[in-house]
């Protein structure tokens, strides 16, 4: 459902804060669209288990089904409970850098009944450091939540700045100031990291850069690098000895590429620019 009337609250005012976050809470469980500050830009968020929210929320944006939204959680234990196969060095990327600037896509929990879209069976999930955010976290559960502009235009970094891209498809618009708080001319979305193959690979640069996650995770490929092939005992690769040896190995499927700006997932990876 489209909202016909929006209200903003100036969330620095305790009292508005206060009655921002009530009705915020209202909408979400309307299944309706609020916007929402982030640590790093502000997003539109939806509740994440309702197919009519995003669908909402992609449909303000004027995205297809093709850019699933990233969901943003309240605590690192529920990852547990939206992702499976999740690996160590996933683990240990969430337990360092959350909450903070960084998204990392797992396989999805095969029994959730969500629909985010064309996801490929993963989901994107990050705790912001945001306290506006978090605390809306706190009493709404997951949502699923994108740069709040309409696709193709720059990331508001205020509520009045989503408010004069996206009106009346909004119903809350919570202001707290400008996004990132450190200032900037443009807002520096978040880090993604693709964490269902068999190694980790950046596939949107943002906020956190490489060398910084490569303090936790050394063997974490960059977008668009390639593992090296180990050859035999270190040595040369060997000459091919029969026509099957020298003939190409069978396709894989294709490396991620860079992620739309506007994106969450990878087009051509395994699925979820967020906030």
């Amino acid at each position: 459902m489209i909202a016909v009337t929006t209200t903003s609250y100036n969330c620095t005012d305790p009292a508005q804060r206060a009655e921002g976050l009530a009705h915020a809470q209202r909408a979400i469980a309307q299944k309706q669209c609020i916007v929402m500050p982030t640590d790093t830009v502000y997003g539109v968020a939806a509740d994440a288990f309702s197919a009519q929210a995003v669908a909402t929320l992609l449909a303000a944006k004027g995205r297809g089904r093709s850019m699933p939204p990233p969901v943003l959680i309240p605590r690192l234990q529920t990852m547990d409970g939206l992702a499976s196969e999740i690996p160590a060095a996933g683990r240990a990327l969430a337990e360092k850098f959350w909450p903070g600037p960084l998204t990392l896509i797992f396989h999805a929990q095969p029994s959730l009944t969500w629909d985010l879209g064309e996801t490929r069976g993963t989901v994107a999930l990050r705790i912001p450091d945001d306290e506006l955010a978090q605390a809306l976290l706190t009493i709404t559960g997951p949502l699923a939540v994108s740069s709040a502009n309409r696709t193709g235009q720059p990331a508001a970094q205020t509520a009045s700045e989503a408010r004069a891209q996206l009106a009346e498809s909004i119903e809350v618009y919570l202001e707290d100031g400008f996004r990132p708080v450190t200032g900037g001319s443009e807002g520096v979305p978040s880090t993604i990291v693709d964490c269902t193959g068999e190694r980790l690979r950046v596939v949107r640069q943002g906020a956190l850069s490489l060398e910084v996650l490569r303090g936790t995770v050394p063997d974490l490929l960059g977008m668009g690098e390639e593992p090296e092939a180990a050859a035999p005992d270190g040595g040369a690769e060997p000459e091919a000895t029969s026509p099957a040896a020298s003939e190409p190995a069978p396709s894989g499927p294709a490396p991620s590429e860079p992620v739309p700006s506007d994106s969450a997932q990878p087009p051509a990876g395994p699925a979820p620019r967020g906030a």
